[in-house]
Order: C-alpha cells, then structure tokens, then sequence
C-alpha cells in the first residue's frame, strides 16, 4: 500500500482531533473494515487500537472486528512468521494468534461461495481451496467468525447453493452475512452479461435461493435477526446492531462515514488529499444535517429490515402523530397482503414480506414534511 505509515499516522491523528465530539459515548466496538484492512501488520493495527483506548471511554470488553479476504489472510499467515510482536511476549506461530494478542475477537471473512466457477464470475482474487483453508485455520483461533456469502449468482443451481451453506456451516461458524448479487457498471461481470457470454441475474433465482438461506440456517439454530444476517444466539454483530437501531459511530480514514444523531459525515475518499489535510490538523470532512424526514426514513429502512422492527411508539414520540398516521396508512395494503404484521406495537415484516423490506419501506417514507 503506498505511503501507508503516512495514512496510519493520519488515522491516529484523525482519532485524537475528533476526540472532543465524541467525549460523552462509550465505544463498545472497533471494526477495521472498508477495503482490506488485513493488509495492516499486527503491529500497525495495535496502534490503532491503542490510540483508541487512549483518547476514548472503552468498555471492558469491546467486540473488536477485522473484515478480510481469504487471499489476504493466507499472504498475512505465510509473512507472520517474519513479523516480532513488540509488546507480545512470545512471537505467535498464526496471523490469528497474533490477532488475538492484540485484542482483535471477531473475523468477518469474505468467502463469497464455495464453489470455482462462482469466484471466477465474479473476479475474486482467492479460489475455493483459499477459502476452505482460511477457515479452516481461521476457526482454531476464534469461535467468532462472520463470513459472507453471495446468492443469486447466474448459471447456479439451488443444489449448489445448499451446498456452498452446508460448507460454511460445517466449519462451524456462528454467523453468516449473505446478500443478492448485484451487477456493478464497468466490471467484468456486467460485460460478460452484456455480451450474451453469461446470463443476467434472475431475480426469481435470488428470491428462491433466499428461502434456501433462511430454511437451512434457521434448522441450525441461526437467528434471522436482519435481512441479510443470521447468528447464533449471543453472535449478533454489535457493530451493526448498533448502526441499524441508529446508535452514534465514529468513522475514520478516507471515505469513512460518521453519525452523531442528528448529522452525517463523510470523510474525502482520495488517500493523498486525506493525508494532506490532517497533517494540518483539519478533518476533511462533508457534514449532512438530517430533517426529521430525513430520519423517520432512515428509520423506516433499518428497522424494517431487522428482527425488532418499526417501533410505532417510538415514531409517536420521536417524529409526531402526522408521521405514525402516515405509516400506518401506507402499511394498510402490505398488512393486507401479510407482507407486514404489527407485534408489541412493533411494524415488522412476515416471512413473505423480508425478501420485498427495501421495496416496502420505500414505500413508507415520507417525502415532503421537513
């Protein structure tokens, strides 16, 4: 990565300017995401760490994550035994050894599929043994590991899909995030659809692939406890939890993104420009201010989509009769059709209605009160 110690040397300069917004919050959870933060030595990340620990309230025991790839962690495993733990009595013989001895007590691996000819579709840098291997290793060290999988992936079958869910659950990890392909513009996999070489995305594939998912999981024991998460009981991701029921979070780094309740921030995404900037102790920072609109929407979108819901308490009480009249009436037909149900004065969707949430909710915001 180029001038990586510059850019660790800006996010731990970013932690300290920001200290003071968020003085009064108590951070209950780290997550090193966006991108592949696995590049970073132990070393490096400990001073991240650190530095939060130092500038912030931390609770006893935060759930600290890092997001990496298959590939990633094999290039980190087959280096770390030239890596020396400054602070760590004895060297660790595993990138996950030496993940633990910094505090780091959650994996979330980025697997995709199982299965070749997927990976090869959709350009991913690791093959299907890489991916076995990673967790295999993976799970000797931790008994928190998210790994993601992809559905609706074209020319598959849905005995290949039961197949790549029956793998991961063989290595026996406790959650599994899995989301519908999406054909991004300009890739290799929107050319090969272009061209006739592929077909496109069936969205009727997608739709029957995620009841697969929530069949097969919810026979283990796995939680649906947001539209494209399942955990064993006591694995939820904190981290996300606390995005979707709109707690305060502290993004750093180029492109990161922060929310203190009523503002949305985001940081500029070029590398350089980052740097510049905070070497001048200035935060190169966009802020939103979000109407009421703006987060009875947001609302709507997160809570829909998570197993507690639309509190329609919280609606009165937070955004006004006008607003919860609203929902109620544009809920009407999708409580008609059982996409949607009320329980506990909580809006949540049916089974049925889970694969159709965004759609719904869209459907329920509101667009002209400030």
């Amino acid at each position: 990565m180029k001038k990586k110690d510059q850019l660790i040397n800006a996010l731990i300069i970013e932690l300290e300017l920001r200290k003071n917004e968020y003085k009064n919050t108590i951070v209950e959870t780290i997550y090193f995401g966006g991108g592949t933060p696995s590049v970073l030595t132990s070393i490096e990340l400990k001073r991240i760490i650190d530095s939060v620990y130092k500038n912030y309230k931390v609770v006893e025991h935060p759930e600290i994550t890092l997001e990496a790839n298959p590939d990633d962690l094999i290039e980190a495993s087959s280096q770390i035994k030239n890596v020396t733990l400054n602070e760590v009595e004895e060297s660790p013989e595993s990138i996950f050894e030496a993940y633990k001895s910094i505090g780091i007590n959650r994996l979330s691996i980025g697997i995709q599929s199982f299965h070749q000819k997927d990976l090869k579709l959709m350009n991913r840098a690791h093959n299907a043994q890489e991916a076995k291997a990673c967790l295999e290793e993976a799970t000797k060290h931790f008994d928190n590991i998210s790994l993601d999988l992809i559905y609706g992936i074209p020319n598959s079958t849905n005995l290949e899909w039961l197949e790549n869910i029956n793998i991961a659950l063989s290595f026996g990890v406790t959650h599994i995030s899995s989301y519908a392909l999406t054909v991004e513009p300009k890739t290799a996999l929107a050319s090969f659809i272009e061209k006739g070489l592929i077909d496109n995305v069936d969205d009727e594939l997608a739709h029957d692939q995620f009841h697969i998912l929530i069949d097969r999981l919810a026979e283990e024991g796995f939680e649906h406890y947001e539209l494209s998460n399942f955990a064993k009981e006591g694995f939820y991701s904190k981290n996300n939890s606390a995005y979707w029921l709109g707690k305060m979070y502290l993004g750093i780094g180029p492109s990161a993104h922060s929310f203190n309740g009523t503002e949305r921030g985001w940081n500029v995404k070029n590398n350089t420009k980052y740097i510049k900037s905070i070497e001048k102790g200035v935060v190169p920072i966009e802020i939103e201010i979000l109407s009421k609109t703006d987060k009875y929407n947001e609302y709507i979108m997160t809570g829909l989509r998570t197993v507690w819901g639309v509190s329609l308490k919280k609606i009165e009480t937070e955004f006004g009769a006008q607003f919860l009249e609203y929902l109620l009436q544009q809920a009407n037909q999708y409580l008609n059709q059982q996409l949607l149900y009320i329980e506990d004065n909580n809006l949540k969707t049916t089974k049925k209605g889970k694969f159709l949430s965004d759609g719904i909710a869209s459907d329920l915001f509101m667009l002209n009160l400030k």
